[in-house]
């Protein structure tokens, strides 16, 4: 893969975990962080402390971009780019999501039902931003 096409495969997958990020935590789960009692919301920082801590998601999101798209581009067998896609967008999923929120829900005291709603929405999302690095990588020659 070329410098570009990782660069344009990486800035469409930062896009849209930005995107798919504030849809999902942003958004549609906004009340369900919201709703949670006084002693499980100091977990959660501020909308005015978390704003001043944006840069780090940035950075996430931007490393979580750029390792999907290596690990796609290393992975690639040359077969159809759905199927790949949400192959891949499953994989990065259980291995990043699932992990993390079942370890957060051992550790910290988070309501079931929010950890099951966070981890859907991630499957989407994962799913999602896979199927564009696919698409975007359809032409590639087979790396298998």
């Amino acid at each position: 893969m070329t410098a570009i096409k990782f660069l344009v495969r990486w800035v469409v997958a930062f896009v849209a975990i930005n995107v798919f990020g504030f849809i999902g935590h942003g958004w549609l789960l906004k009340g369900d962080y919201l709703s949670l009692s006084h002693d499980q919301a100091h977990f959660l920082r501020t909308e005015a402390d978390g704003n001043a801590y944006m840069s780090w998601m940035l950075l996430a999101f931007a490393v979580l971009a750029a390792g999907m798209v290596w690990m796609y581009a290393k992975g690639n067998t040359g077969q159809s780019w759905i199927g790949q896609g949400i192959r891949f967008g499953i994989a990065v999923w259980l291995v990043s999501a699932v992990y993390s929120y079942l370890i957060y829900f051992a550790v910290q005291p988070w309501p079931p039902m929010l950890i099951a709603k966070e981890m859907g929405w991630d499957l989407v999302s994962f799913v999602l931003t896979a199927l564009a690095i696919a698409a975007l990588s359809s032409k590639d020659k087979k790396t298998a």
